[in-house]
C-alpha cells in the first residue's frame, strides 16, 4: 500500500505539525505493509503543534534536573510512531525544519520500521558559537555566529529563540560541558569551562560582537571558537523503545539537544548511511552522544555513516547493572542506580540473569526470569527460578539483553570524549573506520557497577583495519572498573592491522583481561602496550 503524505495535507513550504500527528495515528490502525512517500522539499514544523509524550529515555535527564513546576520526561515529538507495524517512510530527500524544542522521533512498541532519505534540522536552536577575535588585559572580544539571535537587557546578554531565553552568565557560570574548537585544529573539539566561569560582565560592541570582562583572561587564543548549549538531555534525536526490526537509511540530523539516536529494549537495528553532522557552518551536531544502544537484542549494524561534532561519545553499547535491593524467596527487587536511567523495564520472561560481584565484576551465578514488572520508576521486581549466589548489594546483568554489534566503514570526527564505548557480551566487530579526531580514547572497553552502572563483560571483540588519526588519550583502553582482581573480566580481544597516527600516552592499555591478540598494527611511537593483571597476551612486537 502506497500512501502519499500530501494526501494528509503534508506538503513542502508550509507548517505540518498537526498533519504529521494525524498521519501517524492513522498508520497504527492497520498491520498491512505500507509505504509513506514524501515529496522532496522543506517541511516546517512548530514544536507547539507536535504531540506530547512522556518519554523515559536511558542516559538522558534525571528527575533532579528539572525545575519546580516542570513535568520530568515530558517532551514534544515530531515523528510520533506508536504501535505501528510494517511501515516504510520514504523521504525522497525531504527536509524537516523544526521551530522550537522536540524529540525528532519516538518509535515505541513498533515492528518492521524503515525510514529512508530524510533530513532533520532546526531553525535557530539553542546552540551558539562565539569566536575569539581580540584579547585584552582584562577582557576578551567575541564574534557571535550569524545564525544566533540575542539581546541585551539591563546589562544581561541573552540568546533568544522559540522555547528559550538563555542568560549565558547565569546559565553557564558553573558549566563544565561547554566545548571549544581550537583555531589550529578545527577537527578537534574539547570540553571546557573557562568561558564564563570567571567572567565579570558583558558589553555589547555592536555588529554581532561582544566583550566579556575578566580579572585576567586565561586560556583564550585568537581564532578559538566556543560552543554554548544546554546541559539537560531532555530532547533526544531519534528514540526507539520496545521495537523490533528498525532500519534507518540515509537519515541526516543536523542538531540534537541530547542523544542523537538512542535505543533501549529494541531488537535488530540497522543504521546505514547516516549523516549526523552540523549545518550552517557550525562545529557541533549533538549536545551528547551520537548513538546510545542500551539493553538491546539481536544484531546492531552501523555502517557507512558520517558522525561529526558531538560533545560526548560517538557510540555507546551497554546494558544496565541493576543493584539488588531485596530478596524474598525467589523474588528479587532491583534498582536503577544512575539518575539518568530509569522508568522502563527491559527484562523479559525467560531472560538469563547473571549475578555480578561488584568488587571483582565477575559472575557468581545465573538464573532464568519467570516474571518481571516495573513497580516504581526506579525499581523492577523479578521472580527467578533460583536465587542461589544472589546477594543484596550485588548487581545483575541481563545476559539476554545484549546485541551482536558491527561498526564498519564509518567516519568519526570532532568528538569531545571517546569514539566508542563497548561493554557488551556478544561478538563485536569494529572494522574499516576512520577515527579522525576524538579528545579522549578511540575505543574504551569498560564495565562498571559504581558510576554509570553500565554492563557487562566483553567476550569477543575484533578491532581491525581502522585508522586512528588523533586521540587525545590512549587510543584503545580495556578498563573494567573492578576494585579487586580475582580473574579476567574481559576476554578474547583482537586488535589487528590498525593504524595509530597521533595520540597521547601508551597506545593500548589493558587490565584484568584474558587472551589479547595484537598484530599487524602500525604505531606512532614505541610506547605500544601496558597491561595489568592480563593473561595470554600475544603480540608481534
Amino acid at each position: 500500500m502506497i500512501i502519499h503524505a500530501s494526501e494528509y495535507g503534508i506538503r513542502p513550504n508550509r507548517e505540518n505539525g498537526k498533519e504529521l500527528s494525524a498521519l501517524f495515528k492513522k498508520l497504527a490502525e492497520t498491520e498491512a505493509e505500507k509505504t509513506v512517500v514524501f515529496e522532496a522539499g522543506d517541511y516546517f514544523v512548530d514544536a507547539e503543534n507536535c504531540d506530547t509524550e512522556m518519554l523515559y529515555i536511558t542516559n538522558t535527564a534525571g528527575d533532579n534536573e528539572y525545575k519546580s513546576g516542570e513535568t520530568p520526561h515530558r517532551a514534544k515529538v515530531l515523528f510520533n510512531l506508536k504501535n505501528i507495524k510494517n511501515l516504510k517512510l520514504e523521504g525522497s530527500g525531504a527536509r524537516f525544519v523544526i521551530n522550537g524544542k522536540v524529540t525528532n522521533a519516538a518509535i515505541q512498541g513498533c515492528e518492521n520500521i524503515e525510514i529512508s532519505n530524510i533530513e532533520i534540522d532546526y531553525d535557530n536552536p539553542d546552540l551558539h558559537e562565539l569566536k575569539v577575535i581580540n584579547i585584552g588585559r582584562h577582557f576578551v572580544d567575541f564574534e557571535v555566529d550569524e545564525k544566533s539571535t540575542y539581546e541585551f537587557k539591563r546589562g544581561k546578554f541573552c540568546f533568544v529563540g522559540t522555547g528559550y531565553t538563555t542568560d549565558i552568565l547565569k546559565a553557564y557560570r558553573t558549566a563544565w560541558h561547554l566545548s571549544r574548537v581550537r583555531a589550529e585544529d578545527c577537527n578537534t573539539i574539547e570540553r571546557t569551562r573557562n568561558l564564563v566561569s570567571t567572567a565579570l560582565k558583558i558589553k555589547d560592541l555592536g555588529n554581532r560582537k561582544i566583550r566579556i570582562y575578566y580579572l585576567k583572561p586565561f586560556g583564550f587564543k585568537l581564532g578559538d571558537t566556543y560552543c554554548i548549549f544546554g546541559r539537560r538531555r531532555q530532547y533526544a534525536g531519534i528514540f526507539s523503545d520496545k521495537t523490533k526490526n528498525l532500519t534507518l537509511n540515509n537519515v541526516a540530523q543536523r542538531f540534537n539537544y541530547s542523544l542523537a539516536f538512542v535505543a533501549q529494549d529494541t531488537e535488530n537495528i540497522t543504521l546505514n548511511g547516516l549523516d549526523f553532522s552540523p549545518s550552517n557552518g557550525r562545529f557541533m551536531a549533538s549536545a551528547a552522544d551520537f548513538l546510545q544502544i542500551c539493553m538491546c537484542r539481536g544484531k546492531v549494524s552501523v555502517a557507512n555513516c558520517k558522525f561529526e561534532g558531538a560533545c560526548d561519545d560517538c557510540l555507546n553499547v551497554h546494558g544496565v547493572h541493576f543493584k539488588i535491593a531485596r530478596i524474598e524467596g525467589n523474588t528479587i527487587t532491583v534498582k536503577f542506580m544512575h539518575k539518568q536511567s530509569h522508568g522502563y523495564n527491559p527484562i523479559r520472561v525467560n531472560d538469563e540473569i547473571a549475578f555480578i560481584d561488584v568488587k571483582s565484576m565477575l559472575e557468581k551465578g545465573s538464573s532464568k526470569v519467570v516474571a518481571s514488572k516495573l513497580i516504581h520508576e526506579n525499581e523492577i521486581e523479578i521472580r527467578l527460578d533460583n536465587v542461589q549466589n544472589a546477594m543484596v548489594g550485588d548487581v545483575i546483568e541481563d545476559v539476554s539483553a545484549c546485541p551482536e554489534l558491527e561498526f564498519k566503514n564509518n567516519t568519526v570526527n570532532r568528538i569531545a570524549t571517546r569514539a566508542i564505548l563497548i561493554t557488551n557480551r556478544p561478538k563485536t566487530v569494529v572494522e574499516g573506520n576512520h577515527f579522525n579526531s576524538n579528545s579522549m580514547s578511540g575505543i574504551l572497553i569498560s564495565d562498571d557497577a559504581s558510576s554509570w552502572y553500565e554492563s557487562g563483560m566483553c567476550k569477543e571483540v575484533v578491532i581491525k583495519n581502522n585508522v586512528f588519526e588523533y586521540c587525545g588519550e590512549t587510543p584503545i583502553r580495556i578498563l573494567p572498573e573492578n576494585r579487586v582482581h580475582e580473574g579476567a573480566v574481559h576476554s578474547n580481544i583482537k586488535i589487528l592491522d590498525n593504524t595509530f597516527k597521533r595520540y597521547k600516552g601508551t597506545c593500548i592499555t589493558a587490565k584484568s583481561t584474558d587472551n589479547i591478540e595484537i598484530k599487524g598494527n602500525t604505531f606512532a611511537s614505541d610506547d605500544r602496550l601496558k597491561t595489568t593483571n592480563c593473561t595470554n597476551v600475544d603480540t608481534d612486537f
